[in-house]
């Protein structure tokens, strides 16, 4: 087969969670900041986008991979051919109008509908959503700069459809983000020169658009070390006259492009800034609070990157599924020892059934929480948007879940993605089919935007630590308060039961955690991974079993085809509960027999 058409979306089940589990089109559709887009609306949005993705953005996705990059003597970054196709297809629909808000001249749909877009998006070429990140710039300078700036950068910006970057990590600082040498020297009212080198940019140059804008951390001379002497400038590729005119060339330029794995058409750089000429940026808001303000673009980024990986899965499991359905091979296990049996498609192997429903429920589990968490962000942004008062404790939640979605959703990807290739035997291994560059392309999934131990030491120290667990316990609250409420009735009595079995156990591991961490903390940089792990899975068996409980009520009324889609949610939920929540009471023991053994050994013995 082909592998130009590769995209297998599951647009059933997106709208599942948008429309019957969390009621997007009552609860989000219509309020606030999302009043004038209705539930019709999004669905055929949607729905374009999906034939947009499947077709023209699919059909750039191997050759982006085969067709090498090019870096030219002007420090310019030269896309494949399909890659610009694909990125002028996506523009010249307006598709980044759709969650950009209405005073900037989108069309004002709500996270959740947004995600669910961008997971077409990165589900067809992962490489093009990354170079989509320009709207993303654009909302953040419409939100953190000062009225001159905007006038000078984001309205030609906007109107000219530019690039954008964030630019954090340095070739010595790595993902110590407060070790940055990159300084920053002060020329004129909110006008600085950048110097330094920066590495691992994602997208920091390619040749589909007339500028980029950089959002780069840099220390001013004179501020204090570590994050907090960070501030943040707008700095274009080209410069910016006062009328939003393009100027000369500005004093950035890329010095080296990474030779990777996979993902190769998304372009990871090295940025130099200040030696082929002053690199002059604008201070963001003209205030020193660079930390918290590219904090913006990182948690951000840390949704796209989970939703990258749970796209990814998904496909791969329906491409999995597609060869399963079609390739005979050996006779049924039954008839092993007859040699005149049958051959049979491998669905029928119990070994293949056993690796697909594993990719099946973690694929519609991973999109559970990703979707629950953009539903959260929508009401956020109904309730006064990040920081409003009233929207705090929801706020808090979200921060909550970002390290679920990002930590364990790329963890967990990878692991199904090898399933995926099995599913195949030997053929996965060739070019033939999609699968073999999925697996490249996700495994820098757990390493960007913060790597998996990060995204865990983010959760216990910054999401449960610092508010005493009060997120957390709300969270557990509502989990507690569904099996209280006996979702599902007597048919899914038994996965109520192994998730509050689950629940008991999360609590003891946070409970032995607490207690090693007044110990050592040492137990935290050990543990925490299967801490994070374990939260993750059973938020995930929680959302199952509510998605399990709003099949059962629709099934009575169900097509044929929609009654079939609504037993694999509930086969999805009782294999979860039968073989991933019973993992929680090892992970308990593991976390409470835990011992400082590992750090008192010699390096020599390594």
């Amino acid at each position: 087969m082909s592998t130009v058409y590769h995209y297998r979306s599951n647009l059933r089940d997106v709208f599942f969670n948008l429309f019957e589990v969390h009621d997007v089109g009552a609860k989000s559709l219509g309020h606030g900041p999302f009043s004038s887009m209705d539930e019709d609306t999004a669905r055929d949005a949607l729905t374009g986008l999906d034939e947009l993705c499947r077709t023209e953005i699919a059909a750039s996705f191997a050759e982006s991979d085969r067709i090498p990059l090019k870096l030219n003597d002007k420090g310019e970054v030269i896309l494949p051919d399909a890659l610009k196709k694909a990125y002028k297809a996506y523009h010249s629909a307006d598709w980044q109008q759709l969650e950009m808000p209405e005073h900037m001249g989108g069309f004002g749909a709500p996270p959740t509908v947004g995600w669910a877009a961008f997971e077409m998006i990165a589900g067809s070429n992962p490489a093009l959503g990354f170079y989509l990140f320009g709207g993303l710039i654009g909302r953040i300078i419409d939100r953190l700069a000062t009225p001159e700036q905007k006038k000078r950068i984001l309205v030609p910006h906007l109107k000219r459809q530019w690039g954008g970057t964030m630019v954090l990590t340095e070739p010595d600082a790595g993902s110590d983000v407060g070790a940055g040498r990159a300084r920053a020297r002060h020329i004129e009212n909110d006008i600085w020169e950048i110097e330094g080198c920066k590495r691992f940019i994602t997208n920091g140059d390619f040749d589909a658009v007339e500028n980029i804008i950089h959002l780069v951390l840099a220390r001013p001379d004179g501020a204090e070390v570590g994050t907090k002497g960070l501030s943040l400038f707008i700095v274009p590729k080209y410069w910016i006259n006062e009328d939003g005119s393009l100027g000369g060339p500005n004093g950035v330029r890329v010095s080296k492009l990474e030779k990777k794995m996979g993902i190769k058409a998304s372009a990871t750089c090295e940025l130099v800034f200040g030696d082929s000429g002053p690199a002059r940026g604008f201070l963001m808001g003209n205030v020193h609070d660079g930390i918290r303000q590219m904090f913006h673009v990182i948690e951000h980024a840390r949704m796209a990157v989970g939703i990258k990986s749970m796209s990814t899965l998904s496909t791969a499991y329906l491409n999995a599924l597609d060869y399963a359905k079609e390739r005979i091979q050996s006779a049924d296990l039954k008839e092993a020892t007859n040699k005149k049996a049958p051959r049979v498609k491998i669905i029928a192997h119990p070994d293949v059934r056993r690796m697909l429903m594993a990719q099946k429920a973690h694929a519609e589990g991973l999109r559970a929480l990703a979707m629950y968490t953009a539903s959260i962000q929508d009401q956020v942004a109904i309730l006064g948007g990040h920081g409003a008062e009233e929207a705090k404790k929801l706020d808090a939640l979200n921060d909550l879940l970002l390290p679920l979605v990002k930590g364990y959703g790329s963890e967990k990807a990878t692991e199904m993605l090898v399933l995926a290739l099995q599913t195949y035997g030997g053929a996965g291994f060739i070019q033939d089919f999609p699968v073999e560059q999925y697996v490249r392309d996700q495994k820098i999934d757990s390493l960007y935007e913060g790597t998996t131990h990060i995204q865990a030491q983010d959760l216990i120290f910054r999401k449960i630590a610092r508010d005493g667990g009060a997120t957390l316990q709300r969270l557990m609250g509502q989990i507690q308060r569904t099996l209280e409420a006996g979702e599902g009735g007597e048919a899914l009595a038994a996965e109520r039961a192994a998730l509050a079995k689950g629940l008991g156990d999360i609590q003891g591991i946070m409970m032995a955690l607490l207690g090693k961490m007044n110990e050592d903390v040492y137990h935290v940089g050990l543990q925490g991974n299967r801490v994070l792990f374990a939260l993750a899975e059973i938020v995930i068996g929680w959302l199952l079993l509510r998605h399990a409980a709003v099949a059962l009520t629709a099934m009575p009324a169900a097509s044929r085809a929609d009654k079939a889609f609504y037993e694999g949610k509930i086969a999805s939920l009782r294999w979860y509960c039968k073989n991933v929540l019973p993992q929680l009471t090892l992970t308990r023991k593991l976390v409470e027999a835990s011992d400082l053994a590992l750090m008192d050994l010699a390096e020599e013995a390594f």
